[in-house]
């Protein structure tokens, strides 16, 4: 699948925007990551490819082709 490798360069709302595209926000990753939230400092595990904190709502996204690494997981916007 072509899901845009390149996207991780790019901002969180390219990247959420790119993964729900092609169909793949809510489709489970293989390695789920407990992440802190930049914005409230929350922790929550985010297992699909396109998720929000639990408390604030911000959303993170990562692209299939990507998630092998937490450090590609990129914020978008609260309730994007």
């Amino acid at each position: 699948m072509a899901c845009g490798c390149g996207t991780p360069q790019k901002g969180g709302t390219a990247i959420v925007d790119k993964v729900r595209s092609k169909g793949m926000a809510d489709a489970q990753m293989p390695v789920a990551y407990e992440l802190t939230c930049q914005e409230c400092a929350g922790t929550f595990t985010m297992a699909t490819y396109v998720a929000s904190c639990p408390n604030c709502q911000m959303v993170y996204g990562v692209t299939p082709c990507s998630a092998d690494n937490h450090e590609n997981i990129k914020a978008a916007a609260i309730q994007y």
